[in-house]
Order: C-alpha cells, then structure tokens, then sequence
C-alpha cells in the first residue's frame, strides 16, 4: 500500500505542470514568457491613428517645396533684348543706310495669369528701349512647368502684336512718320526658386520671330533719296532674343 500512495504522488507531480501550460489563452507564443512578445501581437491601441502614406508624401513634399496651392501669378522682368528688323528677310522695311536695322539695350516687362496644375496661362507685355527706335510686344503665353522641390523649370510659347516706334525720319521724313506693325511668336525656357510659398525670383531666356510691315509713307518732293525707299510699302522678318531677371508672386 505505501507503494502505492507513492506511485499516485509522484503521477500527480508530473500532470500539474501539464494543465497549467494547457490554461494558457490560445495563439500565445512561448516568446511571451518573461513579458517578451513579438512585434505586432499585441491588440491594436484605437488612439494611435493607422498610417496613411499618400497623405504623408503629399505633406512631406509641400514642406519640401515650400509652395502651397496655387491659382493666379503675377510678375515683373528686366534684362537685356537684342533685336533685328530684317534677319532673315530684306523688304525694304526701313533704309539700311540711314537706319540701324540691329540694335540692343534694356528691356523690362510684366504678366499676369492662371495656374492650372502644370499650365500657365495669360497675357505679357515687353518694351525695349534702343538708340535709334523702340520694339514692344503684346502676346497671350502658355507656359508648362515642372515642379522640382523648391526648383521649377518651365517652357514658354506666346504669340501676339509686335511694334517698332520712333523710327528716325531723316532725309526729309519726320520721326514717328515710318510706322512698323506686325506680329510675333516666341518660345523660351527658364527656371524660378521659391523664396517662400508665394515669392519666386528666376531667369528666362527667349527667343522672337519678328513679322513685320510698313505701309508706304507720303514722301515731300524736295525729299533726299533716302527716303524715296519709304514711297513704297515694306516688310521684314526679323528676330529677337532676350535674357531676363523675373520676381514673380503665387496666389
């Protein structure tokens, strides 16, 4: 019998551990012991919001750029133009002998517009100011550009109404009596960095293809022969290049 009583105790001593591992909550992992656990199996805490990454991009790429959403621009340039009345086609547009048909100086200009995501779009004004004449231009611009962080790149193409004014008389001829009109298309290329959310400074370098026309001018009989050019109408097709400073604002 007392061997007996020692068998049942020493069965008993074995099986206690058993059930209390079998009181364990199921899915426990044996890494649990000791208060360690693997990553992830714990419950989820409600306060911590998930992680959302396209909306992390998007405000890690604003505070990159340093710009915000944009509608409408406006800005202002000044910079060097160099003009030609008559580069690729000589018809008489004014006298070469009297007239310098190729001058450069100081041009300023401005614009205005709207930003559709990549796409600019608006009116610009130019006006250089050269020793013997003045060339200015009224175009409509379309402009697509490519974000960079704060760097922006962007291309150019306009098209609108081209004037030269105070074109010397001489020979006879008052000044403004020869009167240049036509039209013009422009592309160009250039790049702004963002100051900060609404204040850009950049360059831009463009480039001018000059339609022009000169309606015949009344010319007095006592006229020298350098005006006698002028009894007729004239035409040229010219060119004009441009490298500017332009300050720019963002709404």
């Amino acid at each position: 019998m007392a061997k007996c009583a020692w068998a049942v105790l020493g069965l008993a001593s074995v099986l206690a551990p058993v059930g209390a591992q079998a009181q364990v909550a199921p899915g426990a992992s044996g890494l649990e012991a000791g208060g360690l656990a693997p990553p992830g199996s714990g419950p989820a805490d409600p306060a911590v919001p998930s992680p959302r990454p396209e909306q992390d991009l998007v405000a890690a790429e604003e505070k990159d750029s340093g710009r915000g959403l944009e509608v409408v621009w406006l800005d202002g340039e000044i910079g060097y133009q160099l003009v030609g009345l008559q580069t690729f086609h000589d018809g008489d547009l004014v006298h070469e002998g009297l007239v310098e048909t190729r001058q450069g100086g100081l041009m300023f200009g401005g614009g205005f517009g709207l930003r559709l995501v990549f796409l600019t779009f608006g009116p610009r004004f130019r006006f250089g100011t050269f020793a013997e004449w003045k060339h200015w231009t009224l175009d409509a611009e379309v402009g697509l550009r490519i974000p960079f962080g704060r760097l922006e790149p962007y291309a150019v193409v306009a098209g609108g109404y081209a004037s030269v004014g105070d074109v010397p008389g001489h020979d006879g001829l008052d000044d403004g009596d020869v009167k240049i009109r036509g039209g013009n298309l422009r592309v160009g290329v250039g790049a702004d960095i963002y100051l900060s959310q609404a204040f850009t400074l950049g360059g831009v370098v463009t480039g001018d293809a000059l339609f022009l026309t000169r309606p015949a001018v009344r010319v007095p009989d006592a006229a020298g022969d350098g005006a006698v050019v002028y009894a007729e109408d004239g035409s040229g097709v010219g060119a004009a290049f441009a490298a500017t400073a332009v300050a720019r604002l963002h709404f």
